[in-house]
């Protein structure tokens, strides 16, 4: 009776050591994820001389939020914003699930959904440049940088460098397996 008690006070023990285990290796990820993201955007704010650049990620079915922001100024903090509840729908989705990159100089002269342009005006964005971050099973979240100053132009090495972020995000096993 005593060596069955023992074995099953160290199959408890080693099941608890497990779980442990696995908590460590799933925080360990979650903080490399999380610093990477957050390199990733300071350094997109400052090459692209903007207000903010956002992690925009999604948690369910075209529902998300912004998870993550690099901003120039406290005053344009957007952080948990979950974005309009009936505008972004299944035909943006689509595209940004194609990889579409939305570079928008100016919202006010830009033809768009009115929910949309309205939605930019509540986050303060004059300007934004949208890039997907795409992973195997689909549409993870969305590379955003806001101009909220004014018009901001984006040039082609603008464009291409959020694309290479996002691409270098969506490569990341932390990220992958998130």
């Amino acid at each position: 009776m005593q060596i069955h008690r023992h074995s099953e006070s160290h199959q408890s023990r080693d099941r608890r050591e497990q779980g442990l285990e696995k908590l460590l290796t799933r925080l360990v990820r979650s903080i490399q994820r999380d610093e990477l993201v957050r390199q990733t955007t300071n350094q997109l704010r400052e090459s692209l001389q903007v207000d903010r650049v956002v992690l925009y990620y999604f948690y369910g079915q075209w529902q998300g939020q912004v998870t993550f922001e690099s901003l120039s100024s406290p005053e344009f903090s957007i952080l948990g914003s979950t974005g309009p509840d009936n505008c972004f729908n299944d035909e943006y989705a689509a595209l940004y699930l194609a990889g579409r990159t939305r570079a928008i100089a100016d919202i006010e002269l830009e033809p768009m959904e009115s929910c949309h342009r309205d939605f930019l005006r509540s986050m303060q964005v004059r300007a934004n440049l949208v890039v997907p971050i795409l992973i195997p099973r689909g549409l993870w979240g969305l590379l955003v940088a806001h101009h909220c100053q004014g018009p901001h132009h984006w040039s082609q090495s603008n464009m291409e460098m959020m694309q290479t972020a996002a691409q270098a995000l969506a490569a990341d096993h932390n990220i992958l397996e998130s």
